[in-house]
Formats: structure tokens, C-alpha cells, sequence
């Protein structure tokens, strides 16, 4: 059991973690030669009405989306000699008179945004909801909202297997699991070393895989009480429908999701059930070394003053 909670949290990079406390994040990368490089900036403090609830959703998942990407692709910088093989194509010649060295950077790094926060809305709330629309009239609201319902489940689990048997995103998975022993071992009171964080658990209520199932869910119940009162066939009508309700799905999920980590009782552990074994499919038991990755950047962004406690 947990003697406290804290805000901090963290996501797995190519070969590397990202640490995000209240006031700054740090990334550290394990170099091909076994080195590390630790990177440090100061956190931005969203504006006091993205701290409101349902709200604050909204925002985190953006800034989070947005900042894991960027932390993705600086991470990749690291060993992109290693991938090249040869000359660069006459297109990326192209780019790169067309934007400028560091233009194309922002480039490639803003059109990384875009589709990384693109493709899960496609894939699991558009497509689902386009499916939904095409299913004849007879199926009726409730029947139209579950079937949804279900494959944006069976999407999402599916997706999920899928990129958790890739031998690279298996690696990335493991610093996953250093992640989560890391934060544990933090809460838990102990010292942070490797002996320590090792015997944590790996499956953490506020993982980013919880939270994506938690949203389904709210996707589906959400859905269903506004197609209930406004019936929406027209597959493009209802696709148009869960963008416009995207934000306060998500500002929903984020509060079921901070609440179930927070309080710990019957209620609450019945709530992560279903995302902590989810979670079998994206954190697996780390090595030493990943564990060292993230003590390291655990350690570069506790705060002095306590201002992590939750």
C-alpha cells in the first residue's frame, strides 16, 4: 500500500523516460554506447481556468499528447545515424531547401502532433461512431451506442496486442514498467534504488492505458444518453457529433481517472480493475538499466517542498 500519492508521472520514450513533476520535466535517453543524456526544462503552468475540473482534462491530454511526441522524436534523434542507409531520397533534399535544417525539424516534429493525436481519434471514436451510422434503422439507439461500444473495445485491445509483440515498442514497454516501479517505490517512502524499485508492482492506477479505456467507456455512456435524445443516423452526422463531445469526454475520463487513483477503497478498486489488466498489454518488467533510466529522472524532478503531494 501507498504511504502517499503524488502528481508526478511519466512516459516511456525510445530508450528512455520522461519524468514530469509540478514544476519541470526531465528526459533521460540511454545512448547505443551506454551513456545517458538528461535533459531538463521548467514545467508551463496552464492558466487558472485549465484548472478547473472537467476542463483541466482537456488540457492535460492535449499538452500531454503534444509533449510525448516531442520527447518521442527527440529520443529517436539519438540513434537516427544508425537507421540511415545512404544518401538522403531527392524529396528529403527538397524538404530540406524548402524549409531550412531547422524548419523542416519543426515541420516533421508539428505534423508528428497532428497525426499522433489524430490517429487514436480516428481510430477509436470516429471509426467506430461511422460504423454505428451505417447499421439500419431497426437496430434502434441502444443497440447502435453498444455495438460502438464494442468495437472501439475490440479496436482498442486489438491495437493494443497488436503493437505489444513489435520488438522495438516491446523495449519501449519495459522502460514503461521502470516508470511505474519508479513512481511506486517514490510513494511507498523507500529509497530509490534499483534493489527498491524492482520488487514495486508494475501496473499503476493512473497509467495513460487506463485512462484510454476509462475514455472508451465514458465515449460509449456518453453517446448514448445524447443519441438517445437527439437520434443521429447519418454516419458523417455522427462522427461530426463525437468531435463536438470529444472535450467533455475527455474532461470526464480525466476525472473518473484522477478519482479512481486517488481514493483507494471497494468502489475505486473495482474502477481499475479493467485498466490495470489492460495494462498487461503495455508494461512489462524492466532491466536494471531501464530501472536506472528512471530513477534518474525521478530524482531530477521531486520537488523540495512538497507542492507533489495529491
Amino acid at each position: 500500500m501507498s504511504n502517499k500519492k503524488t502528481t508526478i508521472g511519466g512516459q516511456a520514450v525510445i530508450e528512455g523516460i520522461v519524468m514530469k513533476g509540478p514544476n519541470k520535466s526531465c528526459t533521460v535517453v540511454r545512448k547505443a554506447d551506454g551513456t545517458l543524456v538528461v535533459t531538463e526544462k521548467e514545467t508551463k503552468q496552464p492558466a487558472a481556468i485549465w484548472k478547473k475540473p472537467v476542463l483541466r482534462g482537456a488540457y492535460s491530454l492535449f499538452t500531454a499528447m503534444k509533449d510525448g511526441i516531442e520527447a518521442i522524436n527527440y529520443s529517436a534523434s539519438f540513434f537516427e545515424d544508425e537507421e540511415t542507409d545512404g544518401p538522403p531520397s531527392k524529396f528529403e533534399l527538397w524538404l530540406e531547401k524548402k524549409f531550412g535544417s531547422e524548419g523542416l525539424n519543426k515541420f516533421i516534429m508539428g505534423l508528428s502532433t497532428v497525426i499522433g493525436i489524430a490517429l487514436p481519434v480516428a481510430l477509436f471514436m470516429l471509426l467506430p461512431s461511422f460504423l454505428g451510422g451505417l447499421l439500419p434503422a431497426g437496430v434502434g439507439v441502444l443497440g447502435r451506442n453498444v455495438l460502438e461500444g464494442i468495437v472501439r473495445i475490440v479496436l482498442f485491445l486489438l491495437f493494443m496486442w497488436s503493437v505489444s509483440h513489435m520488438k522495438d515498442i516491446r523495449r519501449t514497454f519495459e522502460y514503461h514498467g521502470a516508470e511505474h516501479k519508479t513512481i511506486f517505490c517514490y510513494e511507498a517512502g523507500d529509497e530509490l534504488t534499483v534493489e527498491n524499485v524492482r520488487r514495486q508492482g508494475r501496473f499503476h492506477p493512473r497509467c495513460g492505458t487506463s485512462f484510454m479505456f476509462v475514455l472508451i467507456i465514458i465515449a460509449t455512456i456518453v453517446s448514448s444518453i445524447v443519441f438517445s435524445i437527439v437520434d443521429i443516423t447519418n454516419p458523417f452526422l455522427r462522427m461530426l457529433a463525437h468531435l463536438v463531445l470529444l472535450p467533455l469526454v475527455v474532461g470526464l475520463s480525466y476525472e473518473c481517472n484522477r478519482f479512481a487513483g486517488r481514493v483507494d477503497n471497494t468502489f475505486t478498486r473495482a474502477l481499475r480493475w479493467p485498466g490495470l489488466m489492460i495494462q498487461r498489454l503495455t508494461v512489462f518488467e524492466p532491466d536494471d538499466s531501464m530501472i536506472e533510466v528512471a530513477i534518474t529522472g525521478m530524482q531530477a524532478v521531486i520537488p523540495t517542498d512538497g507542492s507533489d503531494n495529491w
